[in-house]
């Protein structure tokens, strides 16, 4: 299965200077944010895959003028192909702007998602628009990584988690790729292929998992 993580820029090799046929073969569009929206509009429009997407800090326009045939999987886990995938947009919170989440708020988003993560038996790929702290981020604050981070990967052990946030610009030497225990981590800043082996299920639907198809001796308020 062939997925094009992009986040931060846009590629203009896919837009401006587009020519029919650049997104054959791409089965999967994953947005890891800061993107303007009908570049993800014209993508799931030129191309034949899905186009999932959460929110940079920068995506305050996409409230009045959304990314058109894409879906938003901001706290939400979704199938689509045969895997199992969970948004968490945003950055960590520097000036109080939408999009913007203190440590404590995005540990409480990621443990209102457990019991969809248990549904599913796990999460294969994680979209974030912030990257792991440590890993890929920065010391300033608006570029810092969440540490909250840390601890669902350490509890769910998806293959990877995909964000951007960080421009690879920032640093002639920062790495696109790392790894930490079992998961690979890629920094999507405008473009990157990401090639994994094919799970037998077709790319047609998102299908979201939703907390109501749990039995009820397993609800628990969060």
């Amino acid at each position: 299965m062939n997925i094009l993580l992009i986040s931060d820029e846009e590629c203009l090799y896919l837009w401006d200077y587009y020519r029919p046929g650049r997104l054959d073969g791409i089965d999967l569009i994953l947005s890891c944010g800061d993107l303007d929206a009908d570049y993800l509009t014209f993508l799931v429009t030129m191309g034949r895959a899905p186009v999932l997407y959460v929110h940079g800090n920068h995506d305050t326009g996409y409230e009045s003028h959304p990314p058109e045939g894409c879906v938003c999987i901001e706290d939400r886990l979704v199938r689509v192909g045969g895997l199992r995938i969970l948004g968490l947009g945003g950055s960590p919170n520097y000036s109080g702007g939408p999009h913007q989440y203190t440590e404590r708020e995005m540990e409480r988003r990621i443990h209102r998602l457990r019991s969809l993560i248990r549904q599913a038996g796990g999460v294969d790929i994680v979209v974030t628009h912030a990257p792991v702290r440590g890993y890929g981020d920065d010391d300033d604050l608006p570029h810092r990584g969440f540490e909250a981070f840390l601890s669902m990967l350490d509890d769910y052990r998806p293959r990877y988690l995909v964000h951007g946030h960080v421009h690879t610009r920032y640093g002639v030497n920062r790495p696109r790729v790392l790894q930490l225990g079992d998961t690979t981590i890629i920094n999507a800043c405008e473009r990157y292929l990401l090639e994994i082996p094919p799970t037998g299920v077709p790319v047609t639907d998102v299908l979201p998992l939703r907390r109501s198809l749990l039995p009820r001796s397993s609800w628990k308020k969060t």
